[in-house]
């Protein structure tokens, strides 16, 4: 089992010792899609750290996401709850890259490849994605990388 399973496993049976309905409820939800990503597929398979890292770096996209949308559906309470597991989940996550730290790794990507446009952005994000694993969203790594190659 992984160290990071364990630990979520540990905490599970902390908060439910402290009557933690919100981190109870959470850490549950989070564990049962760590067990549904190892049956699903042909066959189980025990989930390595870095996997369990990327599905809890999901659900707190998901997390993120819902309390938007709860927000401009004008659901406030809702929308903090989804704020409130989110910020339970990210207490899992490594720590997200700054900006210029971002900046940084995607500039020495570009030379590293020696792009010089917008069409070879795909050689970049393959060169950059490795690095900043778990750190940085998709999304804003995409935005960086093409800000940098449209000269930005």
């Amino acid at each position: 089992m992984s160290e990071l399973k364990d630990r979520l496993q540990a905490e599970l049976t902390a908060a439910m010792r402290a009557r933690d309905e919100l981190r109870l409820a959470t850490l549950r939800m989070t564990l049962t899609m760590l067990k549904t990503e190892e049956v699903s597929g042909g066959e189980a398979s025990e989930l390595d750290d870095a996997a369990v890292l990327k599905v809890i770096a999901r659900e707190a996209k998901k997390r993120r996401e819902s309390a938007e949308a709860f927000d401009a559906g004008n659901r406030p309470e809702l929308a903090e709850r989804e704020r409130l597991e989110g910020a339970i989940l990210e207490e899992y996550l490594p720590a997200q890259l700054g900006d210029e730290e971002l900046r940084g790794l995607v500039a020495r990507a570009v030379a590293e490849a020696g792009a010089t446009s917008p069409q070879q952005m795909g050689a970049v994000m393959k060169l950059v994605t490795p690095e900043v694993a778990g750190r940085a969203e998709g999304g804003r790594v995409a935005a960086e990388v093409k800000k940098q190659l449209a000269g930005g």
